[in-house]
């Protein structure tokens, strides 16, 4: 079964300024909590978000987009990352929930996520044929990709509990993490 675990930092409870960085000492120890998760083979995926004053929220209502950027007044939980795992039960979930290096006042809620089985074959059938396009699109995009410098410095470089995103506009490294081997 895949469960999501999001992280709703108590940080985001408050107004937080769009360029909000935690502290290097709790990143560190959320690295190694992913490690385990993937050395366990249990992690299929993981993120961290920013501060929903860097974000947009996009309301339909009545057939029109209406676009709100941050902050958002009626925020009262909002999401600062997630992991998605495959273990055999919620209450494995919850076990490696309980193990997370959180803060003091922050919560994971824990969500099982819908597979195509739970509804009916059919419905299966087609979801399994979207995946198969999606990752054969990937795979293509991945090919073309590699000889455009720009998209390849947008890759993820995780090496040893350290991990850099770089971005092609500024080929700066955000979030100031050192990448070296």
């Amino acid at each position: 079964m895949r469960f999501m675990m999001l992280l709703i930092p108590e940080i985001y409870r408050k107004p937080t300024p769009p360029d909000f960085m935690p502290d290097m000492e709790a990143v560190k120890k959320m690295g190694k909590y992913n490690e385990e998760l993937q050395k366990a083979g249990v992690l299929l995926g993981l993120d961290g978000l920013t501060p929903p004053s860097a974000g947009a929220r996009v309301s339909l209502s009545g057939g029109k987009a209406k676009v709100t950027d941050g902050p958002f007044a009626e925020a009262k939980e909002a999401i600062g990352g997630y992991w998605m795992i495959r273990v055999n039960s919620r209450d494995e979930a919850i076990e490696w929930a309980k193990r997370c290096p959180a803060g003091t006042n922050d919560v994971i809620e824990i969500r099982r996520v819908h597979e195509p089985e739970d509804f009916g074959p059919e419905f299966a059938d087609q979801e399994r044929e979207l995946t198969e396009k999606v990752a054969k699109t990937k795979k293509s995009t991945r090919l073309r990709s590699a000889s455009w410098p720009a998209l390849r410095a947008y890759r993820r470089v995780i090496s040893r509990r350290r991990a850099c995103r770089i971005y092609p506009a500024t080929r700066s490294i955000r979030y100031g993490y050192v990448c070296d081997d």
